[in-house]
Parts: C-alpha cells; structure tokens; sequence
C-alpha cells in the first residue's frame, strides 16, 4: 500500500496495518474484523470472533480489529460501508468476505475451508510433526527393554508436550517397566477424567494396575501346586501374575485362558477381568491383543 502523498495520521495507519495485519498474515490467516465502539452488532459479534480466533491458533489463524473511528483511511481502502464486516487475508490479500458468517458454526465451516484450500499448517500442526517421530523412537526404546532411557526420552518429550496423552501414557508405562510403579501412579492419579479416558492413558492405568495386583512371586512353588492339582485356580491365578510381573505376556495369556476354559466364572470372572486388563495394557489395537481376544472368544463361545 502506497504512502506517497499520504498525510502523517493516514501513514501512521498503514504502518499499523502492516504490522497488524499484513505482516501476519504471511504465514497465518487473519480474520480482519472492522468495528467500532458504538456499534451493537459488532460487539455482540466480537466474542464469537475471539472465541474461534483462539481455538484455531494452533491452526494458523489469528484475529486483528480494525476501528473504523481511528483507522478511516484502511476502512475507505477496504469500502467498508457499513460494520461489521469481516475479511479474511492471507499473504497481504483478502481470499473471503466473512461479514455473512455469523454464527460460530457459519465461521468454523469458512475457516476450515479456507485452511484446506490454502494448505496452512499452524504451529499446533507443526509442533505434531515435531513431536510424533520422537515419541515413536521412545517407544521404540522401551520395546527393546530399555526402561530407563525410554524414561529420559519420554520426560524431555514431556517439557515440550505437557499435555499430550500419548507422551504421558508411554512415560507412566516406561515407569512402571522400569520399577518406578509409585512415580507412575504419582503421574496418572491426577489426571482430568477427560484425559483419563483417552486409549494411551487408559492403557497406561491398565499397566499400572496389573504391575500392582501381581507382584513377582515364585513360579517354581506354583507349577508344583498345580502339577499337585490341575484345578488349583488359585494358584493358575497367582501363575499367571507372577507371569505378568516378569514381563512374560504370553505366559500370563497362557495360564489365564488355561484358568477361564476350566472355570469361566470363577471368583467372579476375575481370570477375564485380568485377561482383558492384560490387553488394554498391550494396547487394544494391537496385533498380538487381537490374537488373544480370539482365543478368548474361541473358549468363551464353543
């Protein structure tokens, strides 16, 4: 926008304007909105402005106002004959009139399509793709055995991502493979139900409670009990934990469809309870959990 020729109040306003607008607008989606202080309509609209500027920051988007009482010179280059109205530019140029969006919905629908169209990534999209290879190299870690590092990698993920389920998921299991199983419970217990309720951290919850219903015991003592007698639930049971606690999954499945064929409802069905808490804890899309629940569904329904 040119300044030759312009007095000192209308240069003022389109350094204003560059600095506001333009300039963000390189790389983000401002939604320009002219108002003024007397204006009903504008105030009334202006919350819901606020509301969706701040819920699609993450995606690119932010929100500057223009006051047509103080910038006359910006609102006659726009022809805002009439207020509210709402641009949208992208790059220094306007890409929609928003004035007719209105409802929250209207405006939400807008955003979308333009973000899509433009191919605006945000810094929440940014900070996504930053993110997930490193927790997936942390799960990688804690596979392969290594508990302590996973913890390390895990926590730094933390600093960056306080608030991700997947990060505070891996690191309370990363805990509780690595002995820490009163720090996981510190990490989990205080957790919004919101957030308690997402897969990573129920699986972590499952973990946990596994790693705390079944503490290392010794197996030799248990096999002789039910070498002594095969219909020793109890001791199937306690097998069975013991198993878990030495990181042996397939053994503590084993022992525990072993349990179910013989007596399905036995202590209250507390052999399937603890069988589906093994695969929650394994994570309920994976493969080798999809192979137990056909295995359970084979004894169950035959």
């Amino acid at each position: 926008m040119a300044t030759l020729g312009l007095s000192e109040a209308e240069r003022e306003e389109v350094e204003r304007f560059q600095r506001d607008v333009v300039a963000p607008s390189m790389d983000a989606l401002v939604i320009v909105d002219f108002w003024a202080e007397w204006c009903g309509p504008c105030k009334q609209l202006a919350p819901t402005l606020e509301k969706i500027a701040g819920q699609y920051a993450d995606k690119g988007v932010k929100l500057a106002k223009i006051d047509v009482d103080k910038d006359r010179f910006i609102a006659a280059q726009f022809r805002v004959k009439s207020i509210p109205t709402v641009y949208a530019m992208y790059q220094g140029q306007p890409v929609a009139d928003l004035t007719n969006h209105r409802s929250e919905g209207q405006l939400k629908k807008a955003l979308d399509q333009l973000l899509s169209q433009l191919k605006i990534e945000g810094e929440g999209a940014a900070a996504e793709a930053e993110i997930e290879p490193l927790v997936a190299m942390a799960e990688q870690i804690l596979a392969d055995g290594d508990a302590p590092r996973a913890i390390n990698v895990f926590r730094q993920i933390q600093d960056m991502a306080p608030d991700r389920a997947d990060v505070i998921g891996g690191l309370a299991r990363a805990l509780i493979e690595g002995g820490k199983v009163d720090e996981a419970r510190t990490l989990l217990d205080p957790l919004s139900d919101d957030l308690a309720r997402k897969p990573d951290i129920a699986r972590a919850k499952a973990r946990l409670e596994l790693a705390s219903a079944a503490p290392a015991a010794d197996t030799a003592e248990l096999d002789a009990r039910i070498a002594a007698n095969a219909d020793d639930l109890e001791a199937r049971f306690e097998l069975a934990g013991a198993r878990m606690a030495a990181g042996d999954r397939d053994g503590a499945a084993d022992a525990l469809l072993e349990l179910i064929g013989r007596d399905r409802d036995w202590n209250d069905g507390a052999a399937r309870k603890r069988f589906l808490q093994l695969l929650e804890a394994q994570g309920l899309g994976d493969a080798w959990s999809s192979a137990q629940r056909r295995r359970l569904s084979a004894i169950l329904f035959t």
